[in-house]
């Protein structure tokens, strides 16, 4: 049997859906540090050095307490309020960047990851040489550090998100389109739904792309994605109408675009996964 080419799982979503990051901290915390969820983003944290418990006041899908004693990464991909409680004298060094996932709630990845992933650093492979170069950024400034840093940071999401999808079992990643990419067969069907919404993917060639009979996909894809096939192309294509629509995009414009065989069908399709109209959820805001 003739080995299948390698796949780019990643880039068909990211090159959508960007993962901005600002750096927020570099240095020691001492005693108590608090990140609340009404600024918006979220957070990754690189515990380097020390202790550190961290708390989720009022939290119910993270544990209410958390402590840790190696170097650690701690990756929020959504705004959740967490208290720092570090050494009151000797603190713990860190080094932290605000995240703000593009389309906000819209965004896939964010919705599909865990509202906390916490790995030592030296579990996740690949990281040292983008690790080595975001702390010689930060711990001294330079021209441009800030700059740097912040793409740095961006590396390391990307770095870690790969990583995940080989190993979604141990950052506890449960149905959705991580784990959908990270099983062979699906990642295929998926790649090619990302990099190109706008054609037609009816059960049969979706199951083609994925080397398996429809039922079987259907099944497979709904074990492990958690919704059937077309659910996820619907919500996958809405997702990019909310993004492009934000950036000044018309209804006209974006049906061709998004598979749709004309305006209207894109207006009613919208509204029927949205509960308003493209006009309506427009003037509703961004938080929306």
């Amino acid at each position: 049997m003739q080995a299948l080419p390698p796949l780019d799982r990643l880039s068909g979503m990211l090159e959508r859906f960007r993962v901005r990051a600002r750096l927020h901290h570099s240095g020691t915390l001492c005693g108590l540090s608090h990140f609340d969820a009404c600024e918006g983003h979220g957070y990754l944290h690189l515990l380097r050095r020390g202790r550190l418990r961290v708390s989720h006041p009022g939290a119910r899908d993270v544990p209410e307490s958390m402590a840790f004693d190696e170097p650690t990464l701690l990756l929020y991909p959504r705004p959740l309020t967490h208290r720092f409680h570090n050494p009151p004298a000797e603190g713990a060094d860190f080094t932290c960047a605000q995240l703000i996932f593009e389309g906000g709630t819209c965004n896939p990845l964010a919705r599909a990851l865990p509202s906390l992933i916490a790995l030592p650093l030296a579990r996740v492979s690949g990281l040292d040489m983008a690790l080595e170069l975001l702390f010689a950024e930060t711990d001294r400034v330079r021209c441009g550090q800030r700059l740097l840093a912040d793409r740095l940071f961006e590396v390391v999401v990307i770095q870690l998100v790969r990583w995940l999808l080989d190993h979604p079992q141990e950052a506890g990643v449960r149905a959705g389109v991580i784990s959908g990419l990270s099983d062979p067969r699906l990642a295929r069907a998926l790649t090619a739904m990302h990099e190109a919404p706008g054609e037609s993917w009816p059960l049969a060639r979706m199951a083609e792309r994925a080397g398996m009979s429809r039922t079987a996909f259907a099944v497979r894809f709904r074990e492990v994605v958690g919704q059937a096939p077309a659910d996820y192309l619907g919500d996958w294509r809405m997702a990019l109408a909310q993004r492009q629509l934000r950036e000044g995009r018309s209804i006209k414009a974006l049906a061709a675009d998004l598979g749709y065989a004309n305006p209207s069908a894109l207006s009613r399709a919208f509204a029927a996964k949205v509960g308003v109209s493209p006009r309506e959820w427009l003037r509703g805001g961004p938080g929306d």
